[in-house]
């Protein structure tokens, strides 16, 4: 009798045309039919170079310096919320007969915080209309949400996400490095490779934290992103500094992979911590990373003209 070949089931990690639940349930039957099943063994994502000796490590042409540090600090003394919702918005005499987003009660009414917060000089009734973007709010309903903040001399649009002022975050004290590796990413042959290095250790939640005074872990630091050397990867790094002197890298929060609670994450601006594959679905090739993470740069306030101040 003529023996069975095995028959190879393959694309059991997901990378390939076929759906690895699909490749999975087709493995299945087929044991359960007596067919011999080949399983091929899933390929490990490239996560970092090959070696790098110091003599080969360079700056990155048009960007000064190699390392930022955020010493451990508290947030800047705060500015008097009424002064600074009055900044960015002007008074409305006559509010239209609709929702205040923030409190949901109307516009024509008092606010919701009526009774909840006051302020000297804040009628509940008083509403204002943001400079950039129009949206209109109670002026009592604005500072609650600003004193709910950074208290940094911000506001952000609870509408459209329109930036008043300049946006800071919460990121806790740690180091930046960033420098020029002779290595190529996939999609980008012809260019070196821009190596960003992420350093922050354990320490204490300050008062901008979720648990101010509880320790706080830091999992898998120092994390290496990597960037294409060119015009477009030298300014998504530009502008990754001002994130990060702006705190917005990361913050303290739950971990969405693990579950665990205060710990250092992400936060909304992404970075591609696989060096050689894409398996993970953060490295290369990916054509599109470079504008989508201007795009969430700028969803934080750091924009070009950012780097033209």
């Amino acid at each position: 009798m003529d023996r069975v070949p095995a028959l190879p089931v393959k694309n059991l990690n997901g990378t390939g045309p076929v759906h690895p639940a699909l490749a999975g349930m087709t493995g299945i039957l087929m044991c359960a039919a007596g067919l011999p099943v080949c399983l091929t063994r899933a390929p490990k994502p490239i996560l970092h170079p090959p070696p790098v000796s110091k003599s080969d490590i360079k700056p990155v042409p048009g960007v000064s310096g190699i390392c930022r540090k955020t010493k451990k600090k508290h947030l800047k003394k705060s500015k008097n919320p009424e002064d600074v919702v009055r900044r960015y918005i002007q008074k409305v005499k006559t509010p239209p007969d609709e929702d205040c987003t923030i409190c949901m009660e109307r516009l024509v009414t008092s606010s919701g915080y009526e009774g909840v917060l006051s302020h000297r000089g804040i009628k509940p009734e008083l509403v204002g209309k943001l400079g950039k973007c129009g949206h209109m709010y109670h002026l009592l309903c604005l500072v609650a949400m600003y004193n709910n903040g950074n208290k940094d001399g911000s506001l952000q649009c609870p509408t459209c996400k329109a930036i008043y002022g300049e946006k800071t975050g919460t990121q806790p004290p740690g180091k930046m490095e960033f420098h020029l590796i002779p290595h190529s990413l996939p999609g980008y042959t012809d260019s070196k490779t821009i190596r960003i290095v992420y350093d922050i250790p354990t320490g204490i939640q300050g008062p901008e934290h979720p648990n101010p005074g509880k320790k706080f872990t830091a999992r898998g630091f120092p994390r290496h992103c990597y960037l294409p050397d060119n015009e477009k990867g030298r300014k998504v790094l530009k502008l990754l500094i001002v994130a990060w002197d702006r705190r917005l890298i990361f913050t303290i929060g739950t971990s969405n992979t693990t579950g665990e609670s205060d710990t250092v994450v992400w936060n909304e601006i992404h970075h591609k911590t696989e060096f050689g594959s894409n398996l993970t679905g953060h490295g290369y090739p990916d054509p599109n990373y470079l504008d989508n993470v201007l795009a969430e740069l700028l969803a934080q306030g750091v924009s070009e003209a950012t780097l033209k101040d």
